[in-house]
């Protein structure tokens, strides 16, 4: 083999079944939905609603976190009643379904506030870090996949685990009846389909997140950081020594 003189062989964890092995988790799938429309009409969460009813259908536990009175980033303290809930929330979850409508070629500052409020890391804890993710939009008009693919590209910076498949339904206004509920139509399976594979996903992941997405530029910074506060320990035990000879 090889000599790979840049590796750090300490910090390098090589896969392997055992690692991945179930660890025999039996609970609900804890499944957290955020939409991005405070319309009272809004049909990014009528769909967040049609995806909650089939995610209970399918055995799992969600919430539904209602953005109003979400205030915008920075403008209140981080124990505020409704930035808690969220957090709790997010933490709570194993994973999650994101639907926005589209604004300007992209989701919602509504929807963006949510997740802004989620900060990578917070007391050596990552509210998102390997959480499964399925992401879903509504169109006014014609078909679009701008939000599903920034959204895509936002779970990869919360460093979340997201599905292959996802939804974008065109010209929402049609696909709903009066009660709020969607009518039947290949946009309806696709939910379905969306929907089904995250509980699939998420109970593949939820036991093996953590190792999942353990990195080997983390592990190996996190040793030099241990080895550099040995040696500044060592040094400054020795500087005391000197001191009181």
């Amino acid at each position: 083999m090889e000599a790979l003189p840049n590796l750090v062989l300490e910090a390098l964890d090589v896969p392997d079944h055992d690692k991945l092995g179930q660890r025999g988790s039996t609970h609900r799938p804890r499944i957290l939905i955020l939409y991005g429309s405070l319309r009272p009409q809004s049909f990014s969460r009528k769909l967040a609603l049609e995806a909650q009813r089939l995610l209970e259908q399918l055995g799992a536990e969600t919430r539904l976190f209602d953005p109003h009175e979400l205030p915008m980033l920075d403008s209140v303290p981080p124990d505020h009643p409704k930035v808690r809930e969220l957090m709790e929330a997010a933490l709570w979850s194993e994973g999650q379904v994101w639907v926005s409508p589209e604004r300007h070629g992209t989701f919602t500052a509504v929807f963006k506030n949510q997740i802004d409020w989620l900060p990578l890391e917070r007391a050596g804890v990552r509210p998102t870090q390997g959480r499964t993710l399925a992401v879903m939009q509504v169109c006014g008009g014609s078909q679009s996949f701008n939000v599903v693919n920034a959204l895509r590209v936002l779970g990869r910076w919360m460093r979340m685990v997201t599905i292959p498949n996802q939804s974008s339904v065109p010209k929402a206004w049609q696909e709903f009846d009066e009660d709020g509920r969607m009518k039947p139509s290949p946009y309806y399976d696709r939910v379905v389909d969306v929907v089904e594979e995250l509980v699939k996903f998420t109970l593949l992941v939820r036991d093996r997140s953590d190792y999942l997405t353990s990195r080997y530029s983390e592990r190996k910074g996190d040793q030099e950081a241990a080895a550099l506060a040995l040696a500044s320990g060592a040094a400054t035990t020795t500087q005391e020594t000197e001191a009181t000879v």
